[in-house]
């Protein structure tokens, strides 16, 4: 006879599905050695990217490849597919991907079975019917525009120093960020700085001479830290002749000219986009419930609500919080719980399968840090608000002591040693968006529009 063997299968490889497989191969090791149970993890990247290091990487403090963690190398006891998923039959345990092979083969997709299901495929940028936005607009969200974004704004320091269009350097001397979340304040204030330190090897641009506005429609930026921690923020960015508008949203960025709703108008060639975040599509392509915000309902525990053999966490789940006053309050969609929460999740599964209690997930949440840029900071952590330059070691003390794997720790740790030792780096890579381009030219095809990447 054949033995069937059960499949875990978990949708993602973020915080979530990256912990939580971590959390089935270790409790489960005997199984998967003995083939009972299989563990199946589905992510569009080969790689989990530890989010809160992307500002770092985008001003150089750190290289790409130790922002993420390698999937196949930490979850060794694991099959990892590269691909997505675009449906899931939960009524017949059935999910439908697509991978890398999928448009090779000639097929649509495959059909992939399972016995339990984890759902955790993150989150997606929300973005609005902004006039312009889908043309000239940057993310900062993956990798790939943390480092794109790098590039572009080295590349406009250098057309601002090679040109004699004063329209022309005034756009490309000028940098919008739509957003005062965390993505927005840290990207802003790493660039900012890592700008003001390349602008000293420019003989004709000055860090005075650069534009920095930030954009939010709320009265606060960075509500996590607290209401007075945030109004310091808005004044040191505004002590480094950053433009933060408050009660202002973008109404268009059409023509490369961002209009704002003060009435406010940017000719500019960079327009960051941060104003949060909205849940996987593929939530909605499954059987399972949602609530009024497209995430999916869950238990304490972590399972659906009123659905047997599902699991959720992180941005995709909305989890009750137990730990707070007000009734039907939600967990935060962050990292700090996303990560605590797949460990309860991955226990649970075990416990599940074993036929013990299940555990409530409980956690109260402690605080928030920011990075402002290189020694500049601000946090607000078991009630207590630091800012400059404590803020920021407790900032690169917490992250370096939450990012996965010793490797990555001890190269993180070697990169910022050695940045306060030596001078940054300020070379903008921008060919590696375009790495045909220069031998098609060769080979008497057609140039790209734009071979150095520039947008």
């Amino acid at each position: 006879m054949v033995k069937v063997r059960m499949r875990i299968l978990i949708v993602g490889g973020g915080y979530v599905g990256l912990y939580t497989a971590l959390r089935l191969q270790r409790q489960l090791k005997r199984e998967l050695s003995s083939g009972d149970i299989e563990i199946v993890v589905v992510s569009p990247d080969p790689y989990m990217t530890y989010q809160p290091f992307l500002p770092e990487a985008a001003a150089g403090s750190i290289s790409p490849r130790h922002v993420v963690v390698p999937l196949r190398r930490v979850l060794n006891h694991c099959k990892v597919v590269i691909g997505e998923a675009t449906e899931i039959n939960h009524t017949k345990r059935v999910a439908t991907l697509t991978t890398l092979a999928t448009a090779e083969e000639g097929s649509h997709a495959e059909q992939l079975s399972y016995d339990e299901l984890v759902l955790a495929p993150g989150s997606i940028s929300r973005t609005l019917p902004v006039p312009g936005l889908a043309d000239f607009g940057i993310g900062f969200k993956t990798v790939e525009e943390a480092i794109g974004l790098r590039n572009h704004v080295i590349e406009q320091m250098d057309i601002a120093s090679s040109t004699r269009d004063p329209a022309i350097r005034d756009a490309a001397l000028t940098f919008v960020f739509v957003g005062g979340g965390y993505a927005g304040v840290e990207a802003l204030g790493e660039l900012e700085d890592m700008a003001r330190y390349t602008a000293r090897y420019y003989h004709n641009v000055k860090p005075e001479d650069m534009k920095w506005i930030l954009v939010e429609a709320s009265d606060r930026i960075l509500p996590e830290v607290g209401e007075e921690m945030g109004r310091y923020t808005v004044t040191e960015l505004r002590r480094r002749n950053i433009d933060v508008r408050l009660h202002t949203r973008l109404e268009s960025c059409a023509d490369r000219v961002a209009v704002l709703s003060d009435g406010a108008r940017f000719p500019t060639r960079t327009l960051v986009w941060t104003a949060g975040v909205k849940p996987h599509p593929i939530l909605a392509a499954t059987d399972l419930p949602l609530n009024e915000r497209g995430r999916l309902k869950c238990t304490p525990e972590l399972s659906v609500e009123g659905v047997s053999h599902a699991w959720a966490a992180g941005d995709a789940a909305a989890v009750p919080d137990i730990t707070a006053r007000e009734p039907g309050k939600e967990t935060a969609p962050n990292a700090q719980h996303a990560v605590r929460q797949a460990r309860t999740l991955g226990d649970n599964i075990v416990r599940s399968l074993r036929g013990q209690p299940l555990e409530a997930y409980a956690h109260k949440y402690v605080g928030s840090v920011a990075s402002l840029g290189l020694h500049k900071g601000v946090a607000h952590v078991y009630g207590r608000k630091l800012k400059g330059y404590p803020a920021w070691f407790m900032h690169r003390v917490y992250h370096l002591s939450r990012v996965p794997t010793f490797n990555r720790k001890a190269r993180v740790l070697a990169e910022w040693t050695l940045a306060g030792l030596f001078k940054r780096e300020i070379v903008s890579l921008g060919s590696l968006e375009h790495p045909r381009a220069e031998f098609e030219l060769a080979a008497g095809g057609k140039a790209p529009e734009d071979p150095k990447g520039s947008s």
